[in-house]
């Protein structure tokens, strides 16, 4: 999956977001990662593939059911420890100070990550991707207190941009029990 481009569209209803999904597998040669319903009601599709297939897909999916458009992002190069955060499988080998990031939408917080992760020394852990969260995302990551904060500050800064933030926190050195239940 590494060197491939990333995509995803958030609706903000079930029949928008599977008629879009469907327009997309349709309009580029494209794979679907995931594709499925997520509170309140959303629903999102992340897909993977060239960058000029995700690219043509995701605007057709935006010409075609805009009105619905909750957001959405196309990235080029997504940073590796995207994928694993994304389905919970991120290994942490040395857990240091623990960044937390949340966004009102899913696109936003992988966005947010991308960056993150692009920008400092830093770990992803995880990315939840709107789950029994009303349909607001977060994401963990980890490293040194210094690159936590940039990582952090630099994410906050992209998508704080488009007001998709929702709040932010760096924990210095959290406790061992709260690292167990995170991990």
């Amino acid at each position: 999956m590494i060197n491939k481009a990333l995509g995803m569209v958030e609706y903000q209803t079930v029949s928008a977001g599977i008629t879009a999904a469907d327009l997309m597998v349709k309009t580029s040669n494209i794979e679907i990662m995931q594709s499925s319903v997520v509170c309140p009601g959303k629903y999102i599709t992340l897909i993977s593939g060239e960058l000029s297939a995700i690219s043509a897909a995701i605007d057709a999916a935006k010409r075609q059911l805009g009105d619905k458009l909750t957001d959405s992002f196309v990235l080029g190069n997504p940073h590796e420890d995207i994928f694993p955060a994304i389905y919970g499988g991120a290994p942490v080998h040395d857990a240091k100070a623990l960044g937390v990031l949340e966004t009102f939408s899913a696109p936003a917080i992988i966005v947010a990550a991308d960056n993150a992760a692009k920008t400092s020394d830093v770990s992803l852990i995880e990315l939840r991707l709107a789950r029994g969260m009303c349909g607001k995302s977060y994401m963990l990551l980890t490293g040194d207190v210094a690159a936590v904060t940039a990582a952090i500050d630099s994410a906050k800064a992209k998508v704080g941009a488009e007001g998709l933030l929702l709040d932010s926190s760096v924990i210095p050195n959290p406790d061992k029990s709260l690292w167990a239940s995170i991990l």
